[in-house]
């Protein structure tokens, strides 16, 4: 996934064939990317001392990460131009007898990943701290031990890793957009675990997800409300309280979203269709507007939530949104005013100066809309026949890969000046060549 909008490689039943050559091309059409590796099983999982994985995990662990499957992963980064971001084994496997975190695990993750030619940008220490004991914590951790753990980390990576970005703390749960939080008496809040752990973060992350999926929570969120405004702002509430948290405890460090998608659990069914799509393009022209630097989707190729089926590795809607994103909206952010009746959002346009980017997003399901240019565009508008389809169309036509995976040309159709209609519920990126925005040479 590009920088911006990101995959996560990560909560697929069955291990997926990193070396597939459609995986491969369809991410590599992505980058530069992340990959984060990471989840809940990562807090309590064994990374193989040699090429001889043990069957069963040791003591204290409950999984076995091979170096034979490690080594994929390293493989398929370097193929897709792709910096991998991961976190370390915390669970009572990786403690000593008083119960404090050693490095043992983390410093032969890190020795082997350069040793096979790969390298680790980025790394949380734990994920998901706010929720702990279900991560595999030991009985009774609270604030002070993650604080007393994460000080331990952060000397290590300064001392043994001083070139990779430490991100912390990956929580989640704590605003009402975010219906994971468990009882106070296994919750950790944030504020506490940032006052026991002191600076050392390079990037503040966090995770979001607008609700659980019926999978967990059934009733918590509908299709109908997939394109409704308070769902769509749930993604802006996160980051202010988490921003927040930044700006007292880490301030002028950078925000990134470690890990989103449409609902926890896997997604619910419409997360594979274009239902979907408005909400995953709203919320990276949101989070780029509000000036997150790295936004991490969950997941490149698993459950529901997937950018990409998990069996046969065929697009979703989302895969050609993150390509439209990616090949059309630059890193430039710009201020596109409002405008009633839609979501819009500016960009420079990637790849040429001067040139202006947009992206207008009709929510509206019966009413279209209108957009004023100043001089004729470039416009490319996503739509469907029926909103929880996989199938989505480019300007009319059906975008699918070619006969030997090739991908289609994201080909524009001419937008005269004055008003450009959009109709309901389509997504249009409208290019402005002439623009000559000085912001954007």
């Amino acid at each position: 996934m590009p920088r911006g909008g990101n995959p996560d490689l990560y909560e697929y039943r069955q291990p997926i064939d990193l070396s597939n050559r459609r995986l491969r091309t369809l991410a590599a059409a992505l980058a530069p990317a992340y990959v984060r590796v990471s989840g809940t099983w990562a807090n309590t999982t064994y990374f193989a001392e040699n090429d001889e994985a043990p069957s069963t995990p040791p003591d204290g662990f409950r999984a076995v990460l091979s170096r034979e499957r490690w080594k994929a992963v390293i493989d398929f980064a370097g193929a897709v131009r792709a910096d991998i971001v991961t976190s370390m084994a915390t669970g009572p496997g990786v403690r000593d007898a008083a119960g404090q975190w050693q490095s043992d695990q983390a410093r032969r993750i890190f020795a082997y990943t350069k040793s096979a030619g790969g390298r680790i940008a980025a790394a949380e220490f734990m994920n998901e701290p706010t929720l702990a004991a279900m991560g595999g914590a030991p009985r009774g951790y609270d604030a002070a031990a993650y604080g007393r753990d994460f000080k331990a980390f952060v000397a290590f990576i300064k001392a043994s890793e001083p070139d990779v970005i430490v991100l912390g703390p990956g929580s989640i749960g704590e605003t009402t957009s975010q219906s994971s939080r468990q009882s106070s008496a296994e919750f950790i809040i944030t504020r506490d675990l940032l006052t026991a752990s002191g600076p050392g973060i390079n990037a503040f992350s966090y995770h979001h997800y607008g609700a659980l999926s019926q999978r967990c929570a059934p009733g918590q969120t509908t299709p109908e409300a997939a394109l409704s405004e308070a769902w769509l702002a749930s993604t802006g509430q996160t980051l202010a309280f988490y921003q927040s948290l930044r700006d007292e405890f880490a301030p002028g460090k950078p925000m990134w979203l470690t890990e989103t998608a449409e609902a926890a659990c896997g997604g619910n069914p419409w997360a594979s269709t274009f239902l979907d799509t408005f909400r995953y393009l709203d919320q990276l022209g949101r989070l780029a507007r509000a000036g997150v630097q790295m936004v991490a989707h969950n997941t490149l190729a698993a459950s529901d939530y997937g950018l990409l089926d998990e069996r046969t590795f065929r697009p979703r809607p989302n895969y050609w949104a993150a390509l439209l994103w990616r090949a059309l909206m630059g890193t430039i952010v710009l201020d596109a005013g409002r405008h009633k009746g839609m979501h819009l959002y500016a960009h420079c346009r990637r790849g040429i100066r001067g040139a202006v980017m947009l992206l207008a997003i009709n929510t509206s399901r019966t009413d279209a809309a209108a957009l004023r240019l100043p001089e004729a565009g470039e416009r490319y508008t996503l739509s469907a026949d029926d909103l929880q389809s996989e199938a989505v169309k480019l300007n009319g036509t059906v975008l699918e890969l070619g006969p030997n995976d090739e991908l289609p040309q994201l080909a524009a159709v001419t937008a005269s000046p004055d008003t450009v209609e959009l109709l309901p519920a389509t997504i249009t990126f409208l290019t402005i060549g002439g623009a000559k925005n000085p912001a954007c040479d």
